[in-house]
């Protein structure tokens, strides 16, 4: 049944905005008059958009950051003892945005109408994930939905500040590279043609180095245009070659085998891989249930496949941690803590503590690594410029020795 968002007034005169479903907007305006509203506007819901209708450009509803946020408070509502439907219409009221009010308002709707909840969340896979969606699910059947959603916010909260310490680690050499590019590239193009000019019209043969700069400042000036084409030509050629499975699945397999990005993300994908699998276990998902979803969040193409493989191994009867031990990119932690959860039969607890440790782990070795990077980086920028002030004063220095 579609479903329309209206604004009208009250018997005191108050606005109040919602949604309600009806076959047409005459319906929806008769139902609000029924209710003793005034309708002063009544407008057909965007419905989530499916197949060819998705929209790619609209940005979502809900951000990571705000999704957390949301959740918590949903979490506060259903655990102070509010019904869900009245949970929700509060949480619309207070909406920061149309478009979320619209979303919240639209939940409630159907978990009025008599849907499950983790249903009519499944209507929008673009804000809500399927791990959200499954996590919800088990919440309703085990009859802790406040436990399970406040579990759940910290798990979306735990993963905004895994992203965010790691961009912050990996914010300044990035702008540190992109500065010395652009100041390098703004010499060679700018600065020694006009210097060096002065020396090219004499017939004596210049320095090396000069040589070698003038001829480089040569090719970024005529074929800079043609080089930036073939710079994207090449990642978007590189891009659809990595959709081959084949290919992706053995890119990631030498990319884990870095010295220090390889670590790196190893580390990330087996501290989201354990949280996903605890937060799961804990709200009651069945284990094999459990694991390919959280198979389903590695990033790394190549431990999802040992992911989906230790789920093979489950299935069959495997314990955990040995499905796990046998593929050895995953971390040993995560497969010792594994083990210790299986024997005391503290699976959930184990796991996010793993989780807990690879994640600081992860931090840790960024934070290293940036250290490292920083003064290489301004040290190789230093290079650059040096040598290009290099080929610049050696034709004055020689010239110099000429006069005397």
């Amino acid at each position: 049944m579609p479903a329309y968002t209206y604004e009208a007034l009250d018997a005191q005169g108050q606005t109040r905005r919602g949604v309600l479903e009806a076959d047409t907007a005459r319906t929806a305006r008769s139902q609000l008059r029924a209710q003793s509203l005034v309708p002063l506007k009544v407008d057909a819901m965007q419905q989530p958009s499916q197949g060819l209708n998705t929209v790619i450009w609209q940005s979502r509803v809900f951000g990571g950051s705000a999704l957390a946020t949301w959740t918590r408070q949903l979490a506060g509502l259903v655990g102070a003892g509010l019904p869900l439907e009245r949970a929700l219409s509060a949480l619309a009221e207070e909406a920061e945005t149309p478009r979320q009010r619209d979303v919240v308002s639209a939940l409630r709707a159907e978990v009025n109408a008599g849907a499950p909840f983790a249903k009519a969340l499944a209507q929008y896979p673009r804000e809500f994930s399927a791990i959200y969606i499954a996590v919800i699910g088990a919440g309703e059947q085990s009859g802790h939905l406040g436990l399970v959603l406040e579990r759940l916010a910290d798990d979306l909260q735990a993963q905004q500040e895994l992203r965010g310490k790691l961009l912050a680690v990996g914010l300044y050499p990035a702008i540190v590279s992109l500065v010395a590019l652009m100041i390098v590239l703004f010499l060679l193009a700018y600065v020694v043609p006009q210097v060096a000019q002065v020396f090219t019209s004499s017939q004596r043969a210049l320095p090396f180095l000069t040589s070698a700069m003038l001829a480089l400042s040569d090719a970024v000036q005529n074929f800079w245009l043609a080089g930036l084409v073939l710079i994207v030509a090449g990642f978007l050629a590189a891009r659809q070659a990595l959709k081959q499975p084949a290919l992706r699945l053995r890119f990631d397999a030498a990319w884990l085998t870095l010295p220090l990005v390889g670590r790196l993300a190893r580390g990330y994908n087996a501290a989201r891989f354990a949280s996903t699998l605890a937060m799961l276990a804990a709200a009651g998902v069945p284990i094999l249930k459990a694991l390919q979803a959280a198979a389903d969040t590695l990033s790394n193409t190549a431990l999802r496949h040992d992911a989906q493989d230790a789920l093979v191994l489950v299935r069959e009867g495997a314990p955990l941690a040995s499905a796990l031990g046998q593929h050895p990119r995953f971390p040993r932690l995560l497969v010792m803590f594994s083990r210790l959860g299986e024997q005391t039969g503290t699976l959930p607890a184990m796991l996010q503590s793993a989780a807990n440790q690879l994640s600081a782990e992860v931090q840790r070795r960024a934070l290293q690594l940036a250290t490292v990077l920083e003064p290489l980086l301004i040290v190789l920028m230093g290079g650059m410029v040096m040598l290009i002030v290099l080929s610049v004063m050696l034709p004055i220095i020689q010239l110099n020795n000429l006069i005397k």
